[in-house]
């Protein structure tokens, strides 16, 4: 009988492997992330990717090599891959710190390279973003720099379902810089409100303006009753 705690632990385990090895290998293709499925012909493994191209490789040479890596050292089952591309790869935090890594080892300036992502960012819609650079920016002692524009979130409800947050990293003559972006999704915060017009909520100005006001008093006696 097949222990369904021990399988959940195994496939998370094998599922992070992978997303490592196609993190270390393909962030210059744009790699976002993975997702694995237990089919009764196999395994179906879908990689997201900015440039899916670049991991299909000519005429499909490196989805095949893939697989066979996928079965011989990550014990896959009969790996099944395919490569789907990220909708808006400016939202995707993971997306824009490898673009950062990837500008930093050209030799872009990390203060440009940082402002040019951040108004990527939000031009894309995003509620608020942050970036963080770290490692011997301009002196032999590390330190860290931030970037920031709009609304974060960094507790509660908002950081776990709203807050995007990635980290890469960038190997440069100084050193190892470290790279983490966050992105503030553009969908409606929990405590924003909005405030409708009398005429979308099919109020008459007329009527509210031939109504009496209503004295606190009033109210506070209302409610003790």
């Amino acid at each position: 009988m097949v222990n369904i705690k021990r399988y959940f632990v195994e496939k998370g385990i094998a599922t992070v492997r992978i997303d490592e090895y196609l993190a270390k290998h393909f962030y210059r293709a744009g790699y976002a992330g993975v997702d694995t499925y237990k089919t009764p012909l196999g395994t179906r493994i879908v990689i997201y990717a900015e440039r899916p191209a670049f991991l299909i490789g000519r005429r499909g040479q490196t989805i095949r090599n893939l697989a066979t890596i996928f079965e011989q050292h990550f014990g896959i089952e009969n790996p099944q891959i395919t490569v789907m591309p990220v909708e808006n790869p400016d939202l995707n935090a993971r997306i824009m710190a490898f673009r950062l890594a990837v500008a930093l080892e050209r030799g872009f300036h990390f203060r440009r390279a940082a402002f040019i992502a951040l108004r990527r960012i939000m031009a894309a819609g995003a509620l608020g973003a942050e970036i963080v650079i770290s490692g011997k920016l301009t002196s032999e002692r590390a330190r860290h720099e931030k970037f920031r524009a709009g609304k974060i979130f960094k507790a509660g409800y908002q950081a776990s379902y709203v807050t995007e947050k990635a980290v890469a990293h960038a190997l440069l003559k100084p050193g190892i810089y470290g790279i983490k972006v966050l992105i503030v999704k553009p969908v409606r915060p929990v405590d924003s409100i909005k405030i409708i017009p009398p005429e979308q909520a099919g109020l008459k100005v007329e009527e509210i303006a031939k109504a009496e006001p209503v004295s606190g008093e009033e109210i506070f006696q209302e409610s003790e009753s």
